[in-house]
């Protein structure tokens, strides 16, 4: 079982290793992805904010990652099975090189995403993490369905003459283009996320 820290573990002098991940939603084609880097002392809830923004999701729902049998989010006394604190568990005790973290983002669509530490590297002087170095396609909207519904609201969208087409159309608000992908408009969001190096 992971062990917990606190932030005065890790002397402030020396800024903790950055982790490169690949996180990629699952069960979709062609596939969404993105490619972040952040420092690997973060918490599992701050981990849970980087994603919110870089799919990016609107963090209306309920999430948990899971390693090794073990479960983290934010737990209640309401859950049949409450899992363990997002953040009390730091990326760097959960993953290493090369090692994967699942994490699901509402419990109803059931967004799966795979997390894979593609690499561990030393913190460049001057730069500010978490930063999105790449990425490919959209994040679905919310509450269309999960990799399920997905496909067939792109198929109502992609044809006027489908039946949900107009429907559709308005409930994505008026647009929706899947292959976009716009890391500027990312990056932006993840310097509004204070984290510690």
């Amino acid at each position: 079982m992971p062990k917990t820290t606190t932030q005065g573990d890790t002397p402030d002098s020396v800024p903790a290793p950055v982790y490169q991940l690949r996180i990629d939603l699952r069960h979709l084609k062609p596939p969404i992805w993105r490619r972040v880097l952040v420092p690997g002392g973060i918490t599992l809830y701050k981990l849970h904010q980087i994603i919110q923004v870089v799919m990016p999701w609107a963090d209306y729902h309920l999430y948990e990652f899971s390693s090794g049998g073990e479960r983290f989010g934010d737990p209640s006394d309401d859950d049949w099975e409450p899992s363990r604190s997002a953040r009390r568990y730091r990326l760097n005790q959960m993953v290493s090189e090369g090692q994967k973290l699942a994490y699901v983002y509402d419990f109803g669509d059931y967004w799966e995403h795979e997390i894979k530490v593609e690499k561990v590297l030393p913190a460049e002087p001057g730069v500010r993490y978490p930063v999105c170095i790449a990425g490919k396609r959209a994040c679905p909207p919310e509450d269309c369905g999960g990799p399920w519904g997905y496909p067939d609201l792109l198929a109502a969208l992609a044809d006027p003459k489908h039946e949900e087409h107009d429907s559709m159309l308005e409930w994505v608000g008026g647009e929706f283009d899947s292959e976009a992908f716009d890391l500027e408009s990312i990056n932006a969001g993840l310097r509004a996320i204070k984290v510690k190096t």
